[in-house]
């Protein structure tokens, strides 16, 4: 089986204080990182013993995951396992990066946010200059909120030429045509993140070759349908594992409409779907005009 999984543990605790994030600055006690840990740890050792399947695993923790050891440790210790096939985690990069030296590079990829205001810029480019110089598979981004876009432009202008940096429109955020283009400018992209998508009775592939798993282990087509599948411990998730449609009126997370297969976006993203890497991408900020042919057709 080609499985695809979101881990969510319970940690919830994040070391920036993002006025946009319901999750900045809170604190797990002692007890929760304790629980979170032996979760996470639970999981691994679940998939370390599926060698039957080929997964592919994105951890997607409400808090920052890199700054705890135990995450550090398990990305490292799974980009190793030859059944995996892609492990990838989303981060605020806060974290020290020699724990790469510990991971294979060919399997393990950084999804990277820039929080403005959260950690000097400087701090954060070198970071992704880091991971460039040590081939470490990543993207870069930032919330398209109308005080971030000289960051961006400075971001975009400072990465690397193949770094790929995405834009993520605000939760509640109206934009403008004259704001989209500014966005698109550095992220052609950017138009399938504008508008919610209509989802409703539309196939997804959540459900079938991609699931959402928590820390016990319960199991959901996605981050977004509360409703569930089975355990993941006890396998009874498999006996649900079927072609799906959406049960929501929209879709408005990219972890969740990347799998709407009304959406071109597992070719557009083909090889790096988990850590938002387009197939092809040409200079600086430049998508593949094929891509940009898509966007006209589903904007």
């Amino acid at each position: 089986m080609d499985l695809t999984i979101l881990y969510r543990g319970p940690l919830a605790s994040c070391d920036y204080d993002c006025p946009y994030c319901p999750f900045a600055k809170r604190r797990d006690t002692r007890a929760q990182l304790t629980a979170d840990r032996a979760a996470l740890e639970r999981f691994a050792a679940w998939a370390a013993a599926q060698q039957d399947d080929r997964l592919s695993l994105l951890f997607t923790p409400w808090g920052e995951g890199l700054v705890r050891s135990w995450y550090r440790r398990t990305l490292a210790e799974l980009s190793r396992l030859p059944h995996v096939r892609r492990v990838a985690i989303q981060t605020n990069l806060s974290c020290r990066t020699d724990w790469l030296d510990a991971a294979d590079l060919d399997t393990l990829a950084l999804w990277c946010t820039f929080h403005p205001g959260q950690t000097p810029y400087d701090r954060f480019l070198a970071k992704c200059h880091d991971l460039a110089g040590r081939g470490v598979r990543h993207s870069v981004g930032v919330v398209g909120l109308p005080e971030h876009l000289e960051h961006a432009r400075r971001l975009r202008a400072d990465l690397p030429a193949q770094v790929y940096l995405w834009v993520n429109a605000a939760e509640g955020h109206t934009y403008t045509d004259a704001d989209a283009d500014r966005w698109s400018a550095l992220d052609p992209l950017f138009p399938y993140s504008r508008h919610p998508h209509r989802s409703a009775g539309l196939p997804c592939r959540t459900g079938e070759s991609v699931i959402s798993v928590d820390g016990d282990g319960t199991v959901r087509r996605c981050h977004f349908v509360r409703s569930e599948l089975g355990n993941l411990y006890d396998g009874s998730y498999r006996r649900a594992l079927r072609p799906r449609t959406c049960p929501l009126t929209t879709c408005d997370c990219h972890i969740g409409y990347v799998h709407l297969e009304t959406l071109p976006l597992y070719d557009i993203f083909a090889g790096g779907v988990l850590e938002r890497i387009p197939a092809r991408v040409q200079g600086r900020g430049s998508a593949d005009p094929a891509d940009r042919t898509e966007l006209s057709r589903h904007d």
